[in-house]
C-alpha cells in the first residue's frame, strides 16, 4: 500500500545492496515504432540498470491527442527463471488504492450518507480518542495528526535499520500474518498523536484504514465489496481486485523482492523472495491488485468526471502544497489524490509501495501514465531507482529525460511521502 516499507520507503528499508539488473527491454507500441531508440524504452532500461529486477509501463494518450497507446517492459519478472516480466501482469498497487477508496467515499457524500466536515466519532464512536475533532476531510487529506503504525518504528513491523530484527521477522512468517483494520487502528491510537487535527499534512496510512471502516459503518458492506460495486465493475477493471486473506497474486505476475542482509560481509545479502505476503494491514489504504492498463482506465474515467460529480471531483483536486524540511516539493495533496508539477504542467495521481512492489499512476487529463517496478537493494540504490521514476514519468509526459534542477518532484518527494 503506500508504505515503501518493504521496498523503497526514503527511510532504508531495503538495507543491502544487490548488484543491477541490466536486461533487454521488450516494447510494445500502438503509436510510433518499437525500439531502443524509442525514449521511453530508454527511461525503463535506466531503472533496471539501476538495480530494479523489472520494470513495465503504459502510456495512454501516447500519440499527444488522447489516443494511442504505448507499452513497454525492462528486466525480468522471476530472478529464478529470468523470464521477461509483462506488461499485462498483476502487480500490488499499494497505495494507489487510496485514489479508489477516496473516490468511494466521495460518491457516498454526494449520496448525502457521510458529510465531509463530520467528525469521525459520528461514524466510529469511541475508536478514536478525539474523534470528535478529526473530521473526515482530516483522513482524506491526510491532517488527522494520527500516528502510522505501518511506518514507525515500535509500529507494526521490525526496525528495517536492524537486519537481524528483519531477518527474524521473516524467519518466523512475519511476512504472512494477517492484521486487522482493528490492530492496525489500536497501534496508532495506543500512541500521541504527531499534531492537532487540521494544523498540518502528515502521511499516515492509518487514516485510509478508517476510511474503509466507515464505509462499512455507512453501507453495511466492506469496503472492498463497495469500491468494487462502485468502481470495478462498472468501469470493466476485470484484472483488478482486492486480495483480502488470500496471501498470493492470482494469475501472471511478477515476483517481488526484499534485499536483507545475511552476515556482516558487503557481499553477505539476498534478495528475498517476498510475493506471497499478507497485505491486510494495508486494507483500504493499500491492499488492491491492479494492472497497468486497469489503473490507467480508473484515473482516466476519474478526471473525465465519469465517477464524480464536478464540485466533488474539483475538491479532490485541490491540492494543498507540501514541503520538505520548509523546501518546495512541486507537489501537494487533495482529498486522496496527490498533484505534481513537471517541467510542461501539472498531473494529478499517486504512487504506492508494498512488499516488492512500486507503483506510480499519474494523468495530465490527455494522457495517462502507469509505471510498476520490482525495486530491490540497499538505500542509495533505492533511491537511484527512485530517481529514475520520476525520469521516466518527466519523459512520458514532457518528453524530457530529467526534471531541470532536479528539484521539485524529486524522488524522495514522490515516493518518500506517499510510498
Amino acid at each position: 500500500m503506500a508504505r515503501r516499507t518493504v521496498t523503497a520507503l526514503v527511510g532504508a528499508v531495503c538495507l543491502a545492496l544487490a548488484g543491477p539488473v541490466v536486461s533487454a527491454g521488450a516494447v510494445e507500441a500502438a503509436v510510433g515504432r518499437p525500439g531502443a531508440a524509442d525514449p521511453r524504452e530508454a527511461a525503463l532500461r535506466a531503472l533496471t540498470g539501476a538495480g530494479a529486477v523489472g520494470a513495465i509501463a503504459e502510456v495512454r494518450g501516447a500519440d499527444g491527442s488522447g489516443g494511442g497507446v504505448w507499452r513497454g517492459s525492462s528486466g525480468v519478472s522471476d530472478l529464478a527463471t529470468g523470464a521477461p516480466v509483462r506488461t499485462d501482469g498483476r502487480f500490488r498497487a499499494g497505495s494507489v488504492t487510496k485514489m479508489f477508496t477516496a473516490t468511494t467515499v466521495l460518491q457516498l457524500v454526494g449520496e448525502g450518507r457521510i458529510g465531509l466536515d463530520d467528525p469521525i466519532e459520528r461514524y466510529l464512536p469511541g475508536l478514536v480518542p478525539n474523534g470528535g475533532r478529526i473530521t473526515v476531510r482530516q483522513l482524506l487529506d491526510h491532517s488527522s495528526g494520527l500516528r502510522d503504525p505501518t511506518k514507525a518504528r515500535g509500529g507494526l513491523f521490525p526496525d528495517p535499520t536492524d537486519p537481524a530484527e528483519v531477518r527474524n521477522w521473516l524467519d518466523q512468517g512475519g511476512l504472512t500474518r494477517a492484521i486487522t483494520p482493528g490492530q492496525v487502528v489500536a497501534a496508532s491510537v495506543a500512541h500521541a498523536p504527531d499534531f492537532p487535527p487540521g494544523s498540518r499534512f502528515g502521511y499516515s496510512n492509518v487514516n485510509f484504514t478508517l476510511l474503509g471502516m466507515i464505509i462499512e459503518k455507512v453501507t453495511g458492506h466492506g469496503y472492498a465489496q463497495e469500491v468494487t460495486a462502485r468502481i470495478l465493475r462498472p468501469l470493466g477493471l476485470d484484472s483488478t481486485y482486492f486480495p483480502g486473506t488470500a496471501t498470493g497474486i492470482r494469475g501472471p505476475h511478477a515476483h517481488g523482492y526484499w534485499t536483507v542482509p545475511e552476515g556482516p560481509g558487503p557481499a553477505d545479502r539476498s534478495d528475498r523472495d517476498v510475493t506471497v505476503a499478507s497485505v491486510t494491514w494495508a486494507n483500504a489504504a493499500g491492499e488492491l491488485i491492479s494492472t497497468l492498463s486497469d489503473l490507467n482506465r480508473f484515473v482516466k474515467a476519474l478526471l473525465d468526471g465519469r465517477l464524480l460529480p464536478p464540485a466533488l471531483l474539483k475538491q479532490m483536486t485541490a491540492t494543498t502544497p507540501i514541503e520538505v524540511d520548509g523546501a518546495p516539493t512541486g507537489l501537494g495533496y487533495g482529498l486522496g489524490m496527490a498533484g505534481w508539477q513537471l517541467s510542461c504542467g501539472p498531473v494529478y495521481g499517486h504512487d504506492g509501495s508494498v512488499y516488492g512492489y512500486g507503483t506510480q499512476l499519474w494523468s495530465s487529463g490527455d494522457r495517462q501514465v502507469a509505471l510498476s517496478v520490482t525495486p530491490r537493494g540497499d538505500l542509495t540504490q533505492i533511491m537511484a531507482q527512485l530517481g529514475a521514476e520520476a525520469d521516466f514519468l518527466e519523459q512520458a509526459f514532457c518528453g524530457t529525460g530529467r526534471r531541470p534542477g532536479g528539484a521539485p518532484g524529486a524522488p524522495r518527494a514522490v515516493a518518500g511521502l506517499f510510498g
